[in-house]
């Protein structure tokens, strides 16, 4: 097996995170170097976890090390330029936090100069790798819920933060068919000045091409699923998203911070029931090791690669244009609209509170 050598900017909490994930799997990565814009939080960083450089510039960096792996852990309205950044210095893959991007142009060229380049894509949807959540994915593809037939997600906090997340798993749970129309309706204007934007509250049906219904909802008046009113920023306001897959024998459902039920064809006219909550220290090293694995063999894509991520936020940016335009929006989406559709929703949505008011 191959050991791969790793950098990483960003040094904030996902940063912390990432590096705890390479570190645990130190017989497949060798984390040469840190980044970050503010130098003593990079040194603090290096200091944490053994490593031996810590930079305040991002190229810098690159062109030092030469890494097989650039990881970066910053704000999306940067990462076009990091992964450019990362192909100029010959990376062999690279791993961002979700969301993809701000807008579908960019995410689109993203992953194109990705492709182009033959840099593997890796976006970080890796709750799909908490225990709760493997449990009930396990349940649904041994098929003891039957035949899938609709799957509901749905988070508290606003789409821009969850709504790839919740968009990829729903994927993931459907053997990655991709969704072939969004209906979607958004409201609220509070979220739009967030660090990742979005309406205050979105909610769409939509259709995969296997033919299994999807239901999608995030934001303010999503519901509760766990006991309680946490308020933004609480952990338990963050994990409380969930899935729900229903099938002809039954269903199973996860929460993230709330752990898993299900009713099935083989649990005897019980409700299964199983504990689980959001651990980063155990999801991210799975998700790290899966990134070895493809790297050492092409076939094993990555549960979390570009492609899939792609297809994700381009489901979300659906719900907004069919928000905006009043119709269906079929996928792939063929053109991009001549105006960022961000900055539609600003112009367009009723610029109101009261929605904010209900968290």
């Amino acid at each position: 097996m191959h050991r791969y050598s790793v950098v990483i900017a960003g040094c904030g909490e996902r940063g912390a995170w990432h590096a705890h994930g390479f570190k645990e799997n130190a017989d497949r990565f060798d984390l040469r170097a840190v980044c970050d814009r503010h130098v003593d939080r990079a040194a603090a960083l290096a200091s944490r976890f053994d490593v031996r450089s810590a930079y305040s510039d991002v190229e810098a960096m690159l062109a030092a090390e030469r890494p097989d792996v650039f990881c970066f852990c910053t704000m999306p309205k940067a990462r076009l330029g990091l992964v450019k950044l990362g192909i100029k210095h010959n990376v062999k893959a690279i791993a961002l936090e979700k969301p993809l991007a701000i807008e579908l142009s960019e995410a689109r060229e993203i992953a194109a100069l990705c492709d182009e380049a033959s840099v593997k894509l890796i976006v970080s949807h890796q709750q799909k790798y908490g225990k709760s959540w493997q449990a009930v994915k396990e349940i649904v593809d041994r098929g003891d819920v039957g035949t899938v037939t609709e799957i509901h997600a749905t988070a508290r906090a606003w789409s821009g933060q969850q709504g790839t997340h919740l968009a990829d798993y729903m994927i993931w749970f459907n053997d990655r068919s991709p969704v072939k129309w969004v209906v979607g309706q958004a409201i609220g204007t509070k979220m739009l000045d967030d660090s990742h934007p979005s309406p205050d509250y979105v909610v769409a049906s939509l259709e995969f091409e296997n033919g299994v219904r999807g239901v999608i909802e995030c934001g303010a008046l999503a519901p509760h699923n766990i006991p309680g009113n946490a308020p933004i920023g609480d952990m338990g306001f963050w994990t409380d998203s969930s899935l729900t897959v229903r099938g002809t024998h039954g269903f199973a459902r996860v929460v993230t911070g709330g752990g898993w039920q299900a009713f099935t064809k083989s649990s005897n006219g019980k409700l299964l029931q199983g504990e689980g909550d959001f651990d980063p220290s155990q999801e991210q090293p799975l998700y790290i090791r899966d990134l070895a694995n493809w790297l050492d063999d092409g076939t094993q894509r990555h549960p979390c690669d570009g492609s899939v991520s792609l297809h994700g936020f381009e489901v979300i940016n659906a719900l907004y244009l069919s928000s905006l335009n009043r119709r269906r929006v079929d996928l792939p989406i063929k053109e991009i609209p001549l105006h960022p559709v961000l900055d539609q929703l600003r112009t367009y949505l009723p610029d109101t509170n009261e929605y904010v008011a209900i968290w």
